[in-house]
């Protein structure tokens, strides 16, 4: 929770002090807790672009890299390199130096790879997707670490289920609304270009809006920091949550945000404009359940039961994807519902938080950030090479290649299924009532 101080040894502006703990805490300044919170959701809508924009100008981009598409997905992957590991840097920065001092520094990171990106070169472009993913990690901990330290702990779900909304509204805008400015004549690189000016812009907003914090007292040194992330770490729950949360992901990031567009002009011959619209359906399903679910798990009191039922919806609309007719269901409600189902892989993004000392918040976000994406980023390369063994390198892939190649996103989501029985459930409603 959070309040604003007035102590002048703080500083100027504005200061939040995180919660330190669940016991009873001071008024919170709902309008500084609000602000803080919007303008990193707002850096995150902007990461989701550059994360999704690429599946709607594969063509263009692989012509101009001088490489085959299943190259130019290994190039786009180069992504989650970055993010991955630095998701342990954002959350240890979280808690050692408070939003303000690091989100800024991602979002200018992250506008300065795309403008790398936009020359197309080979080694400059993929330098720069990777700093893409190095800078934009620091949106989703950022804010997530502020839902979850700046508001009460009965509301922590729903608002890092709105946290994700807001990046998901990135990812559909970056195929929803990017898809038809490439096929209208928009150059590849001159989207580039002014994506990354508009991050930069942004990083001089985020240092600006974003209020000073006073963190709660921590020890200073390495060894204290590392003592941190062993904690989390060697707890089995944290674990799990990372698993369960990049499991469900693997569906979005690569199936869908990668090859989604391909897959439905190549196996069921959509035209381009059908198939980035098809596509951008699961990012907008996500728009719709990350904070419903993440609601109703706050209303319920529990996670597993919603993490369960999600994940079983994923999983008979992705087989139904894969292995189904395309004109079984009216148009877009498959991608549409499995967006919405798939909005249940935040919900682990709240449990590790509350299974975890409270004082260590960033770093439990750091850590099922990394073990989520470590997912994407050591997966996309293999199903790219996949894809292109079973094609025998061919320029156009065939139905039955892209049901080979992703028919494991099956068992991946039975896992995390199977995985969730083992979390241990932290909503409210299995915590033990405290005595007057």
């Amino acid at each position: 929770m959070a309040t604003e101080t007035k102590t002048p040894n703080v500083g100027k502006g504005p200061t939040l002090v995180p919660r330190a703990g669940n016991g009873p805490t001071p008024k919170v300044d709902v309008k500084i807790a609000a602000i803080a919170w919007l303008v990193a959701a707002i850096f995150y809508f902007f990461q989701y672009v550059l994360r999704s924009a690429p599946s709607v100008m594969l063509p263009q981009m692989s012509s101009a890299f001088g490489v085959s598409a299943v190259g130019m997905a290994g190039i786009i992957g180069l992504f989650y390199y970055g993010y991955s590991p630095f998701s342990l840097v954002a959350g240890a920065g979280m808690d050692w130096l408070g939003p303000r001092k690091v989100v800024p520094i991602g979002a200018a990171i992250a506008g300065i790879g795309a403008l790398l990106f936009a020359t197309g070169g080979g080694t400059t472009g993929s330098i720069g997707r990777l700093l893409q993913g190095v800078g934009g990690v620091f949106a989703p901990v950022g804010a997530i670490y502020i839902a979850c330290e700046y508001f009460p702990p009965s509301k922590a779900a729903t608002l890092v289920g709105a946290t994700q909304m807001f990046g998901m509204a990135g990812g559909a805008a970056g195929q929803f609304i990017v898809g038809p400015w490439i096929a209208k004549g928009l150059a590849w690189n001159t989207f580039w270009t002014g994506l990354g000016i508009a991050v930069l812009i942004l990083a001089a907003l985020l240092f600006v809006l974003l209020p000073k914090t006073r963190p709660i007292e921590k020890p200073s040194t390495e060894s204290g920091i590392v003592q941190s992330f062993y904690l989390v770490f060697k707890n089995p729950q944290s674990i799990l949550c990372g698993l369960i949360a990049g499991l469900l992901f693997i569906p979005t990031t690569i199936f869908d945000m990668i090859w989604g567009v391909r897959y439905l002009q190549e196996a069921h011959a959509f035209d381009y404009a059908s198939a980035v619209i098809r596509t951008s359906m699961v990012p907008l399903g996500w728009i719709i359940g990350c904070p419903l679910l993440g609601f109703l798990s706050d209303r319920l009191g529990r996670r597993k039961p919603v993490i369960i039922a999600a994940a079983a919806v994923l999983l008979v609309c992705l087989a139904r994807i894969l292995f189904g007719s395309s004109d079984g269901f009216p148009p877009y409600v498959l991608g549409l519902v499995a967006g919405i189902a798939s909005g249940a892989a935040m919900l682990p993004y709240t449990v590790i938080k509350e299974a975890n000392p409270p004082q260590l918040g960033g770093i439990a976000t750091g850590v099922v950030n990394f073990l989520n994406f470590t997912f994407s980023a050591l997966l996309g390369p293999v199903f790219g090479w996949v894809l292109n063994r079973l094609s025998g390198g061919a320029d156009v892939m065939q139905h039955q290649h892209y049901q080979i190649a992703f028919a494991p996103l099956l068992l991946g989501v039975a896992i995390a299924i199977t995985l969730t029985f083992f979390l241990r459930e932290t909503g409210r409603a299995a915590r033990p009532k405290l005595s007057v």
